[in-house]
């Protein structure tokens, strides 16, 4: 394939001209399959952020380095140091959040293909023992076809590691800010590995209270993991 190629965005379906911008080749800043207007529609997460979750800092919503958020959660000393840091790409707009939809409930396995360039930068500058996928039960992941994190991480050319299952409950969708933070827990080790002194790096779509990223790094740090760090397309 040339330097410049017809093809269509993998979002909108639009055909566009895709071009390797000298920006976009030595900097890594193209999103691979996705058209510029649609590119334009994808808001980066930036600045200054929080140092655990990763959210820009709002002067009205921090504590030193800390939003109040990841505030709360180290201040309960049940899920204090469960997550190291996590590191969303974009913030979870309109656009996204029906992007996301379709990847995630109506089946577009294609769409993995849009992130994995970013999820690929992110892995690559965070040292890592093994590449988890945050799990679907056996119901959900019949339901869907396939699960969205694992894909994420075999479309950015990276082999996961399988180390959690999932108890099957409903839809994180379904419940409100304050359910998603109070939930049972809802993973267990899925095989039996060696983590004592591992980091661990956590795939997911999205980042909304921390509680699904806490939950399964509490298993994997009660195992003997060292660090867990984690990755989403949204935050």
């Amino acid at each position: 394939m040339g330097m410049f190629s017809q093809e269509r965005c993998l979002i909108c379906h639009e055909e566009m001209v895709a071009s390797a911008t000298w920006r976009g080749v030595f900097l890594g800043e193209e999103v691979t399959g996705c058209c510029s207007r649609c590119l334009s529609k994808l808001e980066a997460i930036g600045g200054e952020t929080c140092r655990i979750c990763g959210r820009e800092l709002d002067s009205n919503f921090c504590k030193e380095d800390l939003c109040l958020d990841c505030v709360r959660w180290e201040e309960d000393g049940d899920w204090a140091g469960m997550l190291d840091s996590n590191i969303s790409l974009f913030h979870y707009n309109d656009f996204l959040r029906e992007t996301i939809a379709r990847y995630k409930f109506r089946g577009d396995y294609v769409l993995a293909r849009v992130f994995a360039e970013k999820i690929e930068e992110v892995l690559r500058k965070v040292p890592h023992d093994y590449l988890v996928p945050i799990p679907l039960s056996e119901e959900r992941l019949y339901e869907r076809g396939f699960n969205q994190s694992e894909a994420l991480i075999l479309e950015a050319g990276r082999e996961a590691t399988l180390l959690l299952a999932r108890i099957h409950s409903e839809k994180q969708s379904k419940k409100s800010r304050k359910d998603r933070i109070h939930l049972p827990q809802v993973f267990t080790l899925g095989r039996n590995e060696e983590l004592t002194g591992k980091t661990i790096m956590l795939v997911d779509d999205i980042y909304t209270t921390g509680s699904t990223i806490r939950h399964a790094a509490k298993i994997l740090k009660g195992a003997g993991a060292a660090r867990i760090h984690s990755v989403t397309i949204a935050r």
